[in-house]
């Protein structure tokens, strides 16, 4: 429930639009903390005219879904479908099954469930990986936002195992597995035929503009999904951008080192402000205070958006600052340690 006076969660972070007409008098302009996207972004080359003026080549979308693959540790090509943005795999993989139950491991991403629900199914939520498995599809978001929780590889090669005895599917959101642990994505487990994993390649390539996502699934699922998406499901500039930067192995390890630091500094510019740090990934943090919505008022007034949770009002999850200025401008406007 939200208080008189209180202002209301946002419902997904990103929305500056929203965010200035909560805070009308802040300074611009506003340093936006309320994604889990890279602010340090992929270096973009200059595109070929044709990308944009001509309809998006079938060759270069192989092209793609080969480097995807390999990127990705699928199979083989014929695993990979591309799409514009995750919430549409979600809901085509949904339609492909039969109505019944979807169980999502909360807390977790919200669009899962309005999407799995706007599909047909009885949406509901579950807080083990073990009370997934009467599901008609299961949904894991692994690594976990907003929490970074971290499901291991066994566990779920077990949950697709007993869906698999029942005719269920396991989809299991990636979306920040490139700043995961090594060792824990199952996209090289897509063949055993009830396994569908997304990667989104906006997130860490700080790129989310380009709407570019792909599913890893076994091939009948995965011609299902591009059959329904038609001979044109991404754009001439995310062909493009996509394949040369899902093949730059050198800049994705560094970008992994750079997060890395980048998360070290902000868990320091949090201790010193006396919040508890409970979780998150080397893109985002998580934070619990009862003090959260007088902090997000705070750092709201200042320019600074942050991601508030209307389920969990001690909640705040903050992403990294692009730029020595936003980092300053962060730690000036964070209350001191009582």
């Amino acid at each position: 429930m939200t208080l008189k006076g209180e202002l209301a969660p946002l419902d997904h972070g990103g929305d500056l639009g929203a965010a200035r007409k909560q805070f009308p008098g802040a300074p611009e302009p506003f340093l936006d903390l309320s994604t889990g996207i890279n602010p340090f972004p992929y270096p973009l080359a200059p595109l070929p005219p044709e990308a944009s003026t001509r309809l998006p080549d079938p060759a270069s979308l192989a092209k793609l879904l080969a480097v995807a693959a390999e990127a990705y540790g699928a199979p083989s090509p014929s695993h990979v479908v591309a799409a514009s943005g995750s919430q549409i795999l979600v809901a085509q993989t949904a339609f492909l099954l039969a109505r019944g139950r979807a169980t999502i491991l909360a807390p977790t991403y919200s669009e899962h469930a309005r999407v799995a629900e706007l599909a047909g199914h009885n949406v509901v939520e579950a807080a083990d990986v073990t009370q997934l498995a009467e599901s008609r599809i299961a949904i894991v978001v692994n690594p976990n936002n907003p929490d970074g929780r971290i499901v291991p590889k066994d566990a779920l090669l077990a949950l697709a195992d007993r869906l698999r005895r029942r005719g269920g599917l396991l989809l299991v959101d990636e979306a920040f597995m490139e700043v995961g642990p090594y060792g824990v994505s199952i996209a090289d487990q897509s063949a055993r035929g009830n396994i569908v994993v997304l990667r989104s390649f906006g997130k860490f390539y700080g790129l989310p503009g380009l709407r570019l996502s792909f599913a890893i699934a076994p091939p009948e699922i995965a011609a299902r999904l591009a059959t329904a998406f038609g001979p044109w499901p991404v754009s001439g500039a995310a062909l493009a951008i996509a394949a040369t930067a899902l093949a730059d192995v050198a800049w994705r390890e560094k970008t992994r080192g750079l997060l890395a630091e980048a998360a070290a500094r902000l868990d320091t510019l949090i201790a010193k402000a006396g919040l508890e740090l409970i979780g998150g990934t080397s893109l985002f943090r998580l934070v619990r205070t009862r003090e959260a919505a007088q902090l997000f008022q705070r750092l709201g007034e200042a320019g600074i958006l942050v991601r508030r949770f209307a389920e969990y009002p001690a909640w705040l999850r903050f992403g990294l600052p692009d730029r020595e200025s936003a980092w300053q401008r962060l730690a000036a406007a964070l209350p001191p340690k009582a």
